[in-house]
């Protein structure tokens, strides 16, 4: 299976399967002395665990990493990084009925066709399971992010039609509520919504939303390794996500430029231009323009509903399906953080490119003692 690594100089593989003993990553290109340790990586990996509220799947997974290479005396020694989180709550006798059945807005079909077998235990790799291998490698890449001053945040912005308002924006209350939104208003309404849905054996999609802040500008190539393409890529490739906008996104197809367009102005302060307002999403020309860098995943509501519906098996019979097992009734808030860490993850490995970028500071470099 090709596919399962990310990034240029700062890369990750992930691997192992939603029922299999275990999954991970392996990171390559981490530089050498970054402090990292498992407590880093493990806050991180308990925003995305299972079972943490009624919204939940309840399988009961602790999710705790184990460092296994790359690390020692609490730094990072330059060498690829192994991690592992070990599947400790599978219940692989809950998907025995739908083995030879193919679940609607699932990768089941989809993967039999390409490989002429699947792991329906859960769904194997296209699970949002192997998430836990993204989060874990983005943990590090925060930590690198945290020594140049750049600061990733993602929250829920919407659920279902409850969307959050700018006037009660509270980043504090991100980690108060289950719904992960940065509204306590907004959330406590999403809840009670989600629930009406639970009830009607229905599901829930959202928007996630992440800034970078502190971020510098000059980072992104012009052409085909856009900063935007980069993270539209990383994070369409999480599953669930059907689409990414950057800045004001498709609301400035509506827009005229007069309305469009960021202002510059000189900051004397620093001497250097800033923009009035960021239309642009902290991002022109595919390269970052020094200020604050936003972008938006769409996530489709979750497949795995208990209402009847009408699908195909193997043998080419049409079929009802129910499906049961453990799921969840909304992904967005156990999303949030993923898409917080392949984000940073990305932002990391283009930093890392743009170091060569001017010969000026190669010779810089090269000739500190």
């Amino acid at each position: 299976m090709a596919g399962s690594s990310w990034g240029t100089l700062l890369t990750m593989t992930t691997w192992g399967e939603s029922h299999g003993k275990g999954v991970g990553v392996v990171i390559d290109g981490c530089p050498s002395g970054l402090e990292l340790k498992e407590a880093d990586i493990q806050k991180f990996l308990d925003r995305r665990k299972p079972g943490q509220s009624r919204y939940s799947t309840k399988r009961q997974e602790g999710d705790e990493v184990e460092i296994l290479s790359g690390v020692f005396e609490g730094r990072t020694t330059g060498t690829p990084i192994s991690l592992l989180i070990r599947n400790l709550d599978q219940r692989s006798k809950d998907y025995s009925q739908i083995k030879d059945i193919y679940r609607p807005g699932h990768a089941d079909y989809t993967f039999d066709e390409k490989y002429g077998f699947r792991d329906y235990r859960g769904g194997g790799r296209s699970s949002g399971r192997e998430t836990v291998g993204r989060v874990a490698a983005g943990a590090v890449a925060v930590r690198l992010l945290e020594s140049l001053g750049i600061q990733v945040t993602a929250y829920a912005k919407s659920i279902g039609p409850i969307e959050i308002e700018e006037s009660r924006f509270d980043r504090k209350e991100i980690s108060r509520n289950s719904m992960c939104m940065p509204d306590a208003a907004a959330a406590f309404q999403a809840e009670d919504y989600i629930r009406q849905m639970m009830e009607q054996k229905d599901s829930v999609g959202g928007v996630v939303e992440c800034v970078v802040t502190g971020m510098p500008a000059g980072v992104g190539e012009p052409v085909f390794e856009k900063l935007d393409a980069r993270l539209a890529h990383a994070v369409m490739s999480i599953g669930a996500v059907k689409g990414v906008e950057i800045g004001d996104g498709f609301a400035s197809a509506k827009s005229r430029g007069t309305e469009n367009n960021d202002a510059f102005r000189m900051k004397v302060s620093e001497k250097k231009p800033v923009k009035t307002t960021n239309h642009a999403g902290g991002i022109l020309g595919g390269i970052s323009d020094g200020s604050t860098i936003v972008l938006r995943a769409g996530f489709k509501p979750t497949p795995s509903i208990s209402s009847p519906q009408q699908t195909v098996n193997r043998q080419g019979e049409n079929v009802k399906i129910i499906i049961g097992g453990r799921h969840d009734p909304i992904i967005v808030p156990r999303a949030v953080v993923v898409v917080e860490t392949v984000t940073a993850f990305t932002i990391a490995d283009m930093l890392l490119q743009s170091m060569t970028s001017r010969i000026d500071k190669i010779q810089k470099f090269f000739s500190e003692e």
